[in-house]
C-alpha cells in the first residue's frame, strides 16, 4: 500500500481515493473547529493546499460549505448525507416514544445508540437536563468501552467480532475509573451477557452514571441499546440498581417488541 498526500491507497481496484479525500475534507469540521483556512483543512486531512482546495471548492459549488474568502465552515446541507440512513432507520421511530415515556417516568436523559466501529452512535434521544461537560445530539460518538450503551453492544458482538474489536482497540482511560485491559472489559462483557443489563459508573465522564439495556431485533440479535444517563449525586448505586435498571430493562424490551413487529410486517 502506498501513500498520495498522506492518503492510503488501498489494494482494492473499488477503492475510489477522490471520494475518501472529499469526505476527510468534511470531516474535518467537528465542534472544537466549526470553521478553519485552507491551510488548516489541508493539514488536518494530510492533503496539499492545492488538493484541499479544490476539493473545499467543490463542496461549495454543491452547496455543503461556505466561505468568506478566507475561512471555510460547513451549511446544514451535509444533514442530508446521514439522512437516508436515518430515514431508512425504522429504530429511531420505534423508540422514541419509548424513550419519552422512560424520560418522563424517570425525569433522567435517555438515548438509544448503535454501535459503529469502536464507538458507539446516538440515533435516538430525550434529554431532560444538561448533565455531561459535552453536548450529545444524534450522531454523537463516544469509545464503545466506556459506556454502558457500548458495553452491550460490545456484549452483543459474536466471538470472532469482540476478538477482532480486543486486538485493535485502545481502551483509553477516561477517567481514573475506566476499565483499560482487555481482561476485565472481558469479564465486564460476560457479566452483562448474564444479567442483561450495564451499568457504568463514572468511567465516561466523573459524576456521570449510566446503564443500558439491549435492544433485539426480530431474529434476537442486539441492534441497538438503551440507556438512562444521571448524575452520581442524585442516584447512588443502590437506587440505580432498584429504581432504574428495571426501567429500562423493561423499555427495552418493549422497543424489542415493538421493533420485531415493524420487521415482521
Amino acid at each position: 500500500m502506498t501513500m498520495t498526500d498522506g492518503e492510503p491507497i488501498a489494494a482494492s481496484p473499488d477503492y475510489v481515493q477522490s471520494l475518501a479525500r472529499g469526505l476527510s475534507v468534511i470531516k474535518a469540521f467537528d465542534a472544537e473547529h466549526p470553521r478553519r483556512t485552507l491551510s488548516e483543512v489541508a493539514k488536518a486531512t494530510d492533503l496539499t493546499r492545492a488538493t484541499a482546495r479544490r476539493f473545499l471548492l467543490t463542496l461549495v459549488e454543491l452547496g455543503y460549505v461556505r466561505t468568506d474568502g478566507s475561512q471555510f465552515w460547513l451549511t446544514p446541507r451535509v444533514l442530508e448525507l446521514g439522512y437516508s440512513y436515518l430515514s431508512s432507520l425504522t429504530l429511531p421511530d420505534v423508540a422514541r416514544p419509548h424513550l419519552e415515556a422512560l424520560a418522563q417516568k424517570v425525569h433522567e436523559s435517555t438515548s438509544v445508540s448503535v454501535l459503529d466501529g469502536g464507538d458507539v452512535v446516538y440515533v435516538a434521544r430525550v434529554p431532560v437536563s444538561r448533565i455531561m461537560t459535552v453536548s450529545i445530539t444524534i450522531g454523537t460518538r463516544f469509545p464503545a468501552h466506556a459506556t454502558s450503551m457500548g458495553r452491550v453492544l460490545l456484549a452483543g458482538l459474536s466471538p470472532a467480532d469482540l476478538d477482532a474489536y480486543l486486538a485493535t482497540a485502545t481502551l483509553e482511560p477516561l477517567t481514573s475509573r475506566t476499565l483499560v485491559t482487555p481482561d476485565d472489559l472481558r469479564a465486564e462483557l460476560d457479566r452483562i451477557r448474564r444479567d442483561g443489563y450495564c451499568i457504568v459508573d463514572q468511567e465516561l465522564e466523573e459524576g456521570l452514571r449510566s446503564l443500558a439495556a439491549p435492544i433485539r431485533d426480530a431474529s434476537g440479535a442486539v441492534v441497538a441499546a438503551v440507556n438512562i444517563s444521571t448524575q452520581a449525586a442524585r442516584y447512588s448505586l443502590d437506587a440505580v440498581h432498584s429504581d432504574l435498571v428495571p426501567a429500562v430493562v423493561d423499555t427495552a424490551a418493549a422497543i424489542s417488541a415493538d421493533l420485531a413487529r415493524t420487521q415482521n410486517h
